[in-house]
């Protein structure tokens, strides 16, 4: 009878208090990938055009920006690029665009395009959002690099 009640006991106090606590790996759910980036080449201006390309995380190169399309131009000889990216909404392109200004040396505001030009690694650049895209201009002066801004931005839905 001593057995049985021992052997009762510990299966009463094995059944009382909590649950294991699930391995982490259950609990914490998949992160799942970003959807690759659809090709936005046709957005871009086909003049002075020399090729264009998916990326699919971290366009131009920043961490903080999610997959786009690239292309790069050649007038002359100047080379320069231009970029886009579209975000779930609108305000995750104006965060972006912050991210943007903050990475940007000697970053300022371009009141009549609600963007930014400035410096990243030397080159030039332009960066603006329009609703949900992020888009830019990479190796221009600044009047050079709003008028193709205007003409990409047009494209932009």
């Amino acid at each position: 009878m001593r057995l049985f009640a021992a052997v009762f006991g510990v299966v009463i106090l094995s059944s009382c208090g909590s649950a294991p606590a699930p391995a982490p790996a259950e609990t914490a759910k998949k992160a799942e990938p970003a959807p690759k980036p659809l090709d936005e080449s046709q957005r871009f201006p086909i003049g002075n055009r020399t090729q264009s390309k998916v990326v699919d995380e971290k366009l131009m190169g920043k961490t903080f920006m999610p997959g786009g399309t690239v292309a790069d131009f050649k007038k002359g000889s100047t080379d320069y690029q231009m970029f886009v990216a579209k975000t779930p909404g609108p305000t995750d392109a104006a965060i972006l665009l912050l991210d943007w200004k903050n990475a940007l040396s000697g970053a300022k505001l371009v009141p009549s395009f609600g963007g930014y030009f400035g410096t990243d690694s030397g080159k030039p650049v332009f960066v603006f959002a329009k609703g949900a895209w992020i888009a830019g201009i990479v190796g221009l002066a600044e009047k050079q690099a709003d008028a193709q801004a205007r003409l990409l931005a047009a494209q932009l839905d």
